[in-house]
């Protein structure tokens, strides 16, 4: 690869931003004690990276080298990255809330020789592997005291600095792991110029509206490459700064006391948002509910006329936006701009919700193995019902050999200086993803229109035939099903059956409430099981479904449970996707059932 722009290595990067925004603030932490955020500068951070640097240098880390951490989004997690950069060394970011077994596959697979963890807790479990590992030499502890403490090498670092190197454009700078939906992660290998040509054409598509005033609220984990790239290293070209989020429970607090100006997410952030704004109209009903639709409804005339619209919509939308509009925007922290969301295509109704209202969200589209970007909208370019346009040099192409039926998509393949090396110790399976003529397979199912904007229709690996030799594509089925303010989750399965069932999960909050309206009266947890509240729910889900899917798409039966899909239970990956076959050998049984009967 070859980038003629400047800096093409993340140590240029962050050595450039740092002196050229050293006053700014960077990094905003919680006072976990007085609630307050608390914020350091970018030269704060760029003199801890100099220390933390000299401290690996002290144990021996050289170029090449792995280092590894198992952390939260946090100063110190940055601190780490660039000082091992720095070094020349791979950067192995592994996430906190993950099972042992993964920790060390990842660790044995990366040759990691340097790991920090987030604290006591975590270094009890995984100080063992270092007598399983024959790469592993230290651990140490970033919320402790003592010779295994980070605190520790930083101060080693001040009696003994070591002036950074300038890795190639070509040098690896890191590992992310994919979830591993089937069978052990595997490591993409990312180099420095894949991160920095990435970032740089992100920022490039939102230069209008990100400076040294943005602010984000640190939502998506580092340690997937779209958090890490379109967040951390982005930012670095604007001169803003990044409140980190305590915890997902915290949200709404952090992000009054943060006050973002641009948030990172994904889609399940703002469909929960904007449940809990239609369930809580719906609750308080009258004279609020009345101003709520007619608001909603004058913003939607507004669009689709595209502002020609007469005094009385002007009238209306006046009043919504003192009225209703700001209060929403004051629960996000008041100051916010725009955000943009990948890993899934937001629903349309949703996102024009947002856009109607003055807080636009824009679809990204991306893979790990792309770093992750591969398009964008943005406020200048931007194409509701896609996923964007490619960035900057990236070409996409659409294979249609690559689907074995008469659609007039294809496989959505692509090219450019955002391309993995590949695999870690994979190569076969790096082999198998790109074409003989150097494209990457993505696996998603698309088109491109006359303008350039690419759409997505499925992900190859996931359509699978029913009986009667129909496609079906469950993603899109179950994100809309997800959107009925009682269903938490769902999942759609029919693969060589002759209709499709449904896994679902009420929310059980809503469902209490529908209960009332429906006068039952029973413990939540039992309300799921009822016959009544499970016809109630299969029949809005078939009338939500049938105008915008054929009758053989329409799930026939289903499935009621109160245990979600989630990390802890393995159901879910890092980055909220389903897997599938966990799923489905969980309910194995319940499944074949349902088509017995």
């Amino acid at each position: 690869m070859i980038l003629t722009e400047k800096p093409d290595n993340l140590v240029d990067h962050f050595e450039i931003a740092t002196e050229k925004f050293k006053n700014n603030k960077l990094f905003g932490t919680k006072n976990k004690q007085t609630g307050k955020y608390e914020w350091i500068t970018y030269d704060d951070v760029r003199k801890r990276v100099d220390n933390f640097r000299a401290g690996l240098a002290f144990l021996n880390i050289t170029k090449d080298d792995a280092v590894g951490i198992i952390a939260n989004n946090r100063t110190e997690w940055a601190v780490a990255a660039f000082a091992t950069f720095g070094l020349g060394a791979r950067f192995i970011p592994m996430y906190e809330n993950e099972i042992l077994k993964i920790w060390r596959y990842i660790i044995k697979d990366a040759r990691i020789k340097f790991l920090l963890v987030s604290n006591k807790k975590i270094y009890d479990q995984v100080r063992t592997l270092k007598d399983e590992s024959d790469s592993l030499e230290h651990i140490f502890i970033i919320e402790y005291s003592g010779d295994k403490s980070m605190k520790y090498l930083e101060n080693i670092g001040t009696k003994n600095p070591v002036k950074s190197i300038k890795p190639d454009v070509n040098d690896i700078a890191a590992l992310i792991y994919t979830s591993g939906t089937t069978g052990d992660p595997k490591g993409v290998l990312l180099t420095h110029g894949n991160f920095v040509s990435n970032a740089r054409a992100g920022f490039h598509k939102y230069e209008n509206i990100l400076n040294e005033t943005s602010r984000s609220l640190s939502i998506l984990p580092w340690a997937h490459s779209y958090g890490q790239t379109a967040e951390l290293y982005n930012w670095f070209f604007t001169g803003g700064s990044i409140g980190f989020m305590e915890s997902v429970e915290t949200m709404a607090e952090d992000l009054l006391k943060v006050q973002p100006t641009f948030l990172i997410a994904v889609p399940r952030v703002f469909n929960k948002i904007y449940d809990g704004i239609q369930a809580k109209m719906n609750n308080e009903g009258g004279i609020k509910k009345k101003l709520f639709d007619m608001s909603v409804n004058a913003a939607k005339k507004n669009r689709e006329q595209k502002g020609n619209v007469g005094f009385v919509t002007k009238l209306k939308l006046k009043i919504g936006n003192k009225l209703v509009f700001s209060k929403i925007k004051t629960k996000f922290g008041g100051k916010l701009i725009a955000s943009i969301t990948a890993s899934a295509k937001m629903n349309n109704e949703i996102s024009y919700f947002f856009s109607d209202i003055g807080l636009p969200v824009y679809d990204c589209y991306g893979l790990s193995e792309t770093s992750p970007a591969i398009s964008m909208n943005s406020p200048e370019q931007n194409k509701p019902g896609s996923v964007g346009s490619p960035l900057e040099y990236v070409e996409v192409r659409i294979d249609r050999s690559a689907v074995n039926d008469l659609s007039e998509d294809g496989e959505i393949q692509v090219k450019g200086p955002n391309l993995m090396v590949g695999y870690h110790n994979k190569p076969k399976a790096t082999k198998e993803v790109f074409t003989k003529d150097g494209w990457l397979k993505t696996g998603d199912r698309g088109t491109i229109d006359k303008d350039g904007y690419i759409f997505i229709t499925g992900r190859i690996k996931e359509q699978y035939k029913l009986e009667n030799g129909k496609y079906v594509f469950p993603a899109a089925l179950e994100e809309d099903i997800r959107l009925l303010p009682y269903i938490e989750n769902a999942m759609v399965f029919g693969d060589g059956k002759p209709f499709n069932v449904c896994i679902v999960i009420p929310d059980c909050e809503v469902l209490k409430k529908t209960a009332e309206t429906l006068k039952i009266k029973t413990e939540v947890d039992k309300l799921v099981h009822l016959p009544i509240v499970q016809e109630f729910m299969s029949v809005e889900i078939r009338k939500t479904l049938k105008d915008n899917y054929g009758n053989y798409e329409i799930p026939k039966k289903f499935i009621f449970t109160n245990e979600n899909f989630t990390i802890e239970n393995g159901m879910l990956t890092q980055t909220l996707k389903l897997k599938r076959r966990v799923v489905i050998n969980k309910y194995k049984e319940q499944i074949e059932a349902l088509y017995k009967s």
